[in-house]
């Protein structure tokens, strides 16, 4: 009886869930030796206003000449791309068109480990429908293997996602959306990752209000500290973030960090690795002035810093 009521449950969030669920065609023009040719991409989308508001990956829309938006009751509208991501890998597209199906927005924040999952997508781009996996969260704040991502708190799940998928919903067995799909790895088996719902809903809301994501930027290039460079230079720590460069007249340059130094503090945030950095600069708004600790040639310091706008775009 318990098995056919859990059953039930996932029929009736996925019935309700797939009706905001959209396919994704782009169409994007590449050179070869035949000159330029048409290169069409499928993936998927979930509906967040009844005015027309869709979420996706960036990777599905990104330069593409047209993006085709396909409801699940057949209609099709052209979408405009209000903007993107490229580092978090979110974008944000609208259609004209009214009274569409809303997805519910979960909270990614309380997700167990163990905990089912089910996606929802234009799986592989095959005709007749949506495709439906069902998982669980396999683990929570993955960064994506093989790749310098921005954002490090991935959910990563055995739900069967495949291309198609990417832009879609991961939705928890009540058919609230706790992260939207974003890549799987292909060598592995059941190792998919969604970013979670609570970041998309940051990031949508700079892109709505100002077309992209505002990020705070110090100027500093680094690395984690280790055994071996704390070795090599003499540092008496062995956690931090070794600063390696320094973008000229940046912030951090005019606040007198240097090449060499270990930052190990961004106001009271410990920071032991690069994630504890970008996940402490996030939280920061730029122009507030923020403290760091830095250990520079065995003595601490503290020193004022003011991130301002990135001047360009921060990629993946």
């Amino acid at each position: 009886m318990a098995l056919a009521q859990l059953e039930n449950q996932i029929v009736e969030a996925v019935e309700k869930l797939s009706e905001s669920v959209v396919s994704i065609d782009s169409m994007k023009l590449q050179r070869n030796f035949h000159g330029i040719v048409p290169r069409e991409g499928s993936g998927s989308g979930v509906i967040i206003s009844k005015d027309g508001y869709i979420i996706t990956n960036n990777h599905v829309i990104d330069d593409a000449t047209r993006v085709l938006v396909n409801l699940k009751d057949g209609r099709s509208f052209i979408g405009e791309v209000v903007g993107g991501d490229v580092a978090t890998d979110i974008a944000l597209l609208k259609v004209q068109a009214n009274s569409l199906p809303v997805a519910k927005l979960g909270n990614s924040d309380n997700l167990k480990v163990g905990q089912l999952a089910l996606a929802i997508g234009n799986t592989l781009g095959l005709p007749g429908g949506h495709t439906v996996s069902l998982g669980v969260i396999s683990a929570l704040g993955r960064p994506l293997p093989g790749t310098d991502y921005i954002y490090e708190g991935l959910i990563q799940t055995d739900t069967a996602i495949n291309p198609g998928n990417s832009g879609g919903p991961l939705a928890d067995i009540n058919g609230n959306v706790i992260g939207i799909n974003t890549a799987m790895i292909p060598f592995a088996q059941g190792v998919g990752f969604a970013i979670p719902i609570d970041a998309v809903k940051r990031i949508n809301e700079q892109i709505v209000e100002k077309g992209r994501v505002v990020r705070p930027w110090i100027g500093i290039s680094a690395i984690d500290l280790n055994r071996s460079i704390s070795r090599r230079y003499d540092i008496p720590i062995e956690k931090g973030v070794f600063i390696v460069d320094i973008a000229h007249r940046s912030p951090a340059y005019e606040a007198g960090l240097r090449i060499g130094d270990v930052l190990v503090k961004i106001g009271s945030n410990e920071v032991n690795q690069m994630k504890d950095l970008i996940a402490a600069l996030s939280r920061v708004q730029p122009d507030n002035e923020i403290e760091l600790s830095i250990v520079r040639m065995g003595n601490r310091y503290t020193v004022s810093v003011r991130p301002v706008d990135a001047p360009f775009p921060v990629n993946r």
